[in-house]
């Protein structure tokens, strides 16, 4: 299967659908969640966003949708494109698709040997292993500490610095062996996954992004329209937080002379939503997943 859809009912419904509105799907991937908004929709438009053309493969034969193969920071320019203003709700899953882990030779997981690559648009020029090879020891420092939150993070970029006058690293299995020494017994996988994490970050510009993105949701949906965002890491789920609840992505509350907070949606969820431990036995890459949804506010404190 190319994607299980994660918190598939959930998020679909904290659309809250019109049967006649505009939506984004700004991650398609393999269609999960735009197939299960198509069902509600009855004269309404979905536009579906996905810069990894693997994706078109799963775009579904329906008038009612449009694709887009480029990336989701540039959504407001492509919903004017398609000939509207205003979106009625945004759904962003911003896990990596499966297909992408799965697919030996894309480079996203440590379980296959292959070339580092990483990238989600193949037409972007970035891949791991120009970081691996290229960066400096600074730069190095900075991603696997600041995208992997990597605890022995000097020892990583020694090996690595170390390795690389040597030889090239291109590959999985050479990039294994070179960091074999400091990864931690008992922990390879969640080190490694920490590692590959940072990688992938800076290869696909991932934090930088969903700011754009959530800036460009903003100001593309209606008041009273609807943003529903799945994240799968602390590092975006703090952007995604800060961003609703303040109104900026340093989480620093300010209010007006009112003393009305400064931001442009409300929470509709006060909790975090999580998968349950069904969805979880069912699909293991659900565990980490967290839902918030908010919705755009109506009134007067709305800030353009």
């Amino acid at each position: 299967m190319y994607h299980v859809p994660v918190l598939l009912e959930e998020s679909v419904s904290g659309l809250n659908i019109d049967p006649d509105g505009v939506y984004l799907d700004l991650t398609f991937g393999g269609g999960g969640h735009s197939r299960e908004i198509l069902k509600r929709l009855k004269d309404g438009c979905l536009i579906g966003f996905d810069q990894d053309s693997d994706a078109l493969a799963n775009v579904p034969d329906d008038s009612r949708f449009i694709f887009v193969n480029h990336n989701f920071r540039y959504l407001r320019n492509f919903l004017r494109y398609c000939g509207y203003d205003e979106a009625d709700g945004i759904l962003a899953d911003l896990g990596v698709s499966s297909h992408e882990f799965d697919e030996a030779g894309r480079g996203f997981s440590f379980r296959f040997d292959a070339e580092l690559d990483m990238r989600m648009n193949q037409r972007s020029r970035l891949k791991a292993t120009d970081i691996l090879n290229t960066y400096s020891e600074e730069d190095l420092t900075r991603i696997f500490r600041n995208y992997g939150e990597v605890d022995n993070v000097r020892r990583l970029v020694d090996l690595i610095m170390r390795a690389r006058t040597e030889k090239m690293i291109t590959r999985s299995e050479e990039f294994l062996q070179v960091i074999a020494p400091c990864v931690p017994k008992q922990k390879e996988k969640k080190y490694l996954a920490q590692v590959y994490q940072a990688l992938r970050i800076e290869v696909n510009g991932e934090l930088e992004a969903l700011e754009d993105m959530l800036k460009e949701a903003e100001r593309a949906l209606r008041p009273g329209g609807r943003l529903v965002v799945i994240t799968y890491h602390s590092l975006e789920d703090r952007i995604v937080k800060n961003f609703l609840k303040s109104g900026n992505f340093e989480g620093k509350v300010e209010k007006d002379f009112y003393g009305h907070v400064k931001r442009n949606f409300e929470l509709v969820n006060r909790k975090v939503i999580v998968p349950s431990e069904e969805e979880i036995e069912r699909n293991p890459r659900a565990r980490s997943a967290k839902l918030r949804i908010a919705e755009k506010r109506k009134d007067d404190k709305v800030i353009e």
